[in-house]
């Protein structure tokens, strides 16, 4: 089990660091249950054995999401939100039902927002949590060019390299996990998309493990499936809303910061994040976040611009604000 593995990492020189953050400790602690306190909050429900990813929701397996569920054609407030990205929706989990949408069932490019399903494919195959990987120069050529703090040589474990992918959305660190996955990286190909498949995700592809690929695609309707999915990870949901983490490798110091400007400044209740951004996909976010106790799925595509994309992601959490304070 994941968690199996996660309890040895108690000892690992990730946790000998000198500032290290408490969200990634408990994420490596041996306590699950510590671990959904620090996620979700006192109402985590309790971790076993045999329940490692719960829905804390409620039921999970539902149609409405499947079926295509209209806008409601009357609205919790009089003014449904302005947003400027190509591909917007938001989903309600505790009713189970869109509430706003904007071209849901369009397939785009998705960028980054592809290493959510990166890291459920890793979490998935239960490998040592603890062992060491040595980044190769391979781990550094993809489809594009692409910026990273890491180098050849960095020698990280596996959940250093997926915090890294989660958090900071290291291309070179997706690269490598998928590298060192039973089969190889062509296996862990299959993986993903055999995963996307038993998702539902029927309008998405993932031609590689970062999103650097073009080929990497979904409707914003299918990433509210992903980010469900995503949810039953309590690690996921850990790393992708981690602010910052100090790590030492390669003889030197590395401190690595979210790429979501809403998990850094804190204002809201974000309990999963991840960015993506290429040219061909525009900028992009997808999240989970908590409004007057009312979680909700947000997915944005398209977006011409940074400045967009955090207006729509603020415009909309401030309409659930809205509509959640009347209903």
């Amino acid at each position: 089990m994941v968690f199996a593995s996660l309890k040895k990492i108690v000892s690992l020189r990730l946790l000998s660091l000198t500032l290290p953050l408490a969200l990634c400790s408990a994420a490596f602690a041996a306590d699950s249950d510590s671990l959904a306190r620090q996620v979700m909050g006192s109402d985590a429900p309790t971790f076993t054995n045999d329940n490692l990813r719960p829905w804390p929701y409620g039921p999970a397996a539902s149609n409405s999401i499947d079926n295509r569920q209209p806008i409601p054609s009357k609205p919790y407030v009089s003014e449904l939100p302005n947003v400027g990205s190509t591909g917007v929706i938001v989903y309600d989990i505790l009713s189970d039902k869109v509430v706003f949408e904007k071209s849901p069932d369009v397939a785009r490019p998705i960028a980054s927002v592809s290493k959510l399903l990166t890291a459920m494919v890793v979490l998935d195959a239960e490998q040592p949590m603890d062992e060491f990987i040595t980044m190769e120069s391979v781990d550094f050529i993809g489809p594009k060019k692409a910026s990273s703090k890491l180098r050849t040589g960095d020698r990280l474990n596996r959940a250093e390299l997926l915090l890294a992918t989660l958090m900071k959305s290291e291309n070179p660190a997706a690269k490598s996990l998928a590298r060192h996955y039973p089969g190889g990286f062509d296996a862990f190909m299959r993986a993903m998309n055999r995963k996307a498949q038993s998702l539902g995700m029927s309008s998405a592809f993932f031609g590689d493990p970062t999103g650097l690929d073009k080929r990497n695609q979904s409707s914003p309707r299918d990433l509210v499936k992903l980010v469900k999915a995503a949810g039953d990870y309590d690690v996921i949901r850990a790393f992708s809303t981690t602010k910052s983490y100090p790590f030492k490798t390669g003889g030197r110091d590395l401190t690595l910061s979210n790429t979501s400007y809403l998990v850094r400044n804190g204002v809201f209740d974000i309990n999963i994040s991840k960015t993506g951004f290429i040219n061909e996909a525009g900028r992009c976010v997808v999240m989970e976040t908590q409004v007057y106790g009312r979680p909700s799925i947000v997915v944005i595509l398209g977006a011409r611009s940074s400045a967009v994309r955090w207006s729509d992601a603020e415009n909309l959490i401030h309409w659930l604000e809205r509509k959640n304070q009347v209903t």
